[in-house]
């Protein structure tokens, strides 16, 4: 590594709230934010549980996935210190949000609890029941004006590399239009859909320049983009990168975990427990300013950590099952510990796992971990925090990025919360309900995905 890597701002929202003392209250405590949600009609499904944050008047503000990428970005750049037109890479890990194509293939009828542009799922257009004009409201100048296909003329279809031009965004525009009149909701909530479009719109949003890259490879998706933002930087091809990702709950990809009989049938996470039934998801959206320590240093910049290792990983066992010895996480793991200079992990001393709280993920995490550092395994403490927040999907890397960070600046291990019966097959410290005290230097976080794939970041304390 020709170049170090430093995390200097950061923003994070779940449905415990916004920012570091939100996920302090929530994830650090061990109380779980599960409830059933009311943002669909959860009667066709085993469970209503997620953790969502609420809807209506209450809600935090802004939850389309536009905005709260925006908000959780523009929060970082504040805690970073750096300006708007700020010469930066903008990397973001999603899949946009189904609401508005669920409705499509139902034909845009809309609820009756859901008027036209009533915006009550995730993040809807209007919170006030004003229709577009609560979006209107809510645009940025970089959207373009009220009424016009999200992005503008700086964010349309036509970009570098691609020809078309004007007529190019006209024609985009046009089918937006017709979508939105099908899916019956604003236009603008359209972009949430994008996902290529929303880093656009987050580029544009935060005044960032430099490069643009959207990841959208399931669970590892926002790990992905800080794995590449590290390259980048550590090769000296950028000094700044912006990275985020996103999930909100929403009834296209809550009927597709329900049906593949994975969510928790009594609304209960149990991580690594052997009473745990299965997952719930949540909602998350986090971004991170990653800078080199140069560059951080020559502005009078204070580092909030360093990435000191990273690794991923495609064992490609199953297309939703992992490898049942971990073959994939145990082996981006080593790939994180050889680049942090440390292969045996012994400066590790916590490890914020996947965790998911399903019968075959937990099992091989946890010979994947015993693979990673065979001789160091069973003294790290090893914690699942979706057990508070839920699975996150695409935002899962960078929330628990945030929150392992948390844990190295504060010195407390976040716990496993639901934790019943131990499991034979799960023989480590997972670090039961309760939180604890830790002198932490250094920890890693993992994560793992459809397909097989599998990420790894070592964090370091400065």
């Amino acid at each position: 590594m020709t170049g170090e890597v430093t995390v200097t701002g950061f923003g994070v929202r779940t449905a415990f709230g916004t920012g570091a003392e939100a996920l302090r209250r929530g994830v650090f405590a061990g109380v779980p934010a599960f409830a059933p949600t009311t943002r669909f009609d959860t009667g066709p499904y085993r469970t209503p549980m997620a953790a969502a944050a609420p809807d209506g008047p209450g809600a935090v503000e802004d939850w389309a996935l536009r905005h709260a990428l925006a908000g959780c970005g523009a929060e970082a750049l504040d805690m970073a210190g750096l300006p708007s037109g700020t010469e930066a890479a903008v990397l973001l890990g999603i899949a946009g949000d189904s609401t508005s194509i669920t409705r499509y293939w139902r034909g845009g009828a809309a609820s009756p609890s859901e008027g036209p542009g009533s915006g009550s799922g995730p993040g809807g257009a209007a919170r006030d029941g004003s229709g577009t004009a609560a979006a209107d409201r809510h645009r940025h100048p970089a959207d373009g004006p009220p009424g016009a296909p999200p992005g503008g003329e700086s964010h349309g279809a036509a970009s570098a590399g691609h020809p078309g031009g004007d007529a190019a965004r006209h024609t985009a525009g046009e089918a937006a239009e017709r979508l939105a009149t099908a899916a019956n909701v604003p236009v603008e909530r359209l972009a949430d859909a994008v996902p290529a479009h929303l880093a656009e719109l987050l580029a544009g949003r935060l005044g960032l320049t430099g490069p643009r890259l959207t990841f959208t490879n399931a669970c590892v998706a926002s790990a992905a983009a800080i794995i590449h933002a590290c390259r980048l930087i550590s090769s000296g091809r950028i000094d700044v990168a912006v990275c985020a990702g996103g999930y909100l709950v929403e009834e296209e990809t809550f009927g597709k975990f329900d049906s593949g009989r994975a969510l928790s049938k009594d609304g209960v996470v149990r991580p690594f427990s052997a009473d745990r039934s299965g997952l719930l998801l949540g909602d998350g959206v986090a971004a991170v300013v990653l800078e080199s320590a140069e560059h951080a240093r020559r502005r009078g910049a204070r580092p909030l950590a360093s990435v000191v290792g990273w690794g991923a990983a495609t064992d490609a066992h199953h297309i939703a099952q992992p490898h049942p010895e971990g073959v994939g996480l145990a082996r981006s793991a080593r790939q994180a510990l050889r680049l942090a200079g440390d292969p045996e992990g012994a400066a590790l001393g916590y490890v914020n796992a996947h965790g998911t709280g399903t019968k075959y993920n937990d099992g091989a995490e946890t010979r994947g971990l015993r693979a990673a550092f065979p001789e160091r395994a069973e003294s790290i403490p090893v914690s699942s925090t979706k057990s508070t927040t839920g699975h996150l999907l695409e935002a899962a890397g960078v929330v628990e990025f945030v929150i392992t960070l948390l844990a190295l600046t504060d010195g407390v291990i976040p716990p496993t919360a639901g934790f019943g019966l131990p499991d034979p097959e799960c023989d480590l410290d997972y670090v039961p309900n309760r939180p604890r005290q830790a002198d932490l230097r250094r920890a890693l976080t993992i994560n793992a995905a459809f397909g097989g794939a599998n990420t790894a970041l070592v964090l370091e304390r400065p």
